[in-house]
């Protein structure tokens, strides 16, 4: 896709940060990073979320993004990892291309929960079940 960034990245008319390369994947530092070492982890070839990918493709990113997890790990010495994938707008994605944040932390390293755990209703996870699994 002519206009996507990530495309731009891969075909190396926009520099980048390269982490990790593949014949599938690339992995580079995001520029904007949550913490030291974010990396995103794309699919060389434009798709737009997980709804259009195919289930080779998402599981070629998640691979890299475990291979990545890991090669963070062991060289950044971080003391855990959170990986994120977001979809569409109202899923978070600013970047229509699929991707992966691989998110080094360390213990009180300031990041946060995007949300605040509560427990749910069993009517609300039956009703949804239901609905889910007709």
């Amino acid at each position: 896709m002519s206009d996507c960034i990530f495309c731009k990245i891969v075909e190396g008319s926009i520099p980048s940060y390269k982490v990790y390369e593949d014949e599938h994947c690339y992995a580079f530092l995001d520029i904007f990073p949550a913490n030291r070492g974010h990396t995103l982890v794309i699919p060389k070839n434009h798709v737009k979320d997980i709804h259009e990918a195919d289930a080779q493709t998402y599981g070629r990113v998640a691979s890299t993004a475990k291979v990545v997890a890991d090669l963070l790990y062991a060289q950044l010495g971080s003391e855990g990892t959170s990986v994120f994938q977001m979809n569409r707008d109202a899923g978070w994605q600013t970047v229509f291309h699929l991707h992966m944040h691989v998110i080094p932390r360390w213990e009180n390293d300031g990041l946060h929960k995007p949300w605040d755990i509560a427990p749910a209703a069993e009517s609300d996870l039956l009703e949804v079940l239901q609905q889910i699994t007709k």
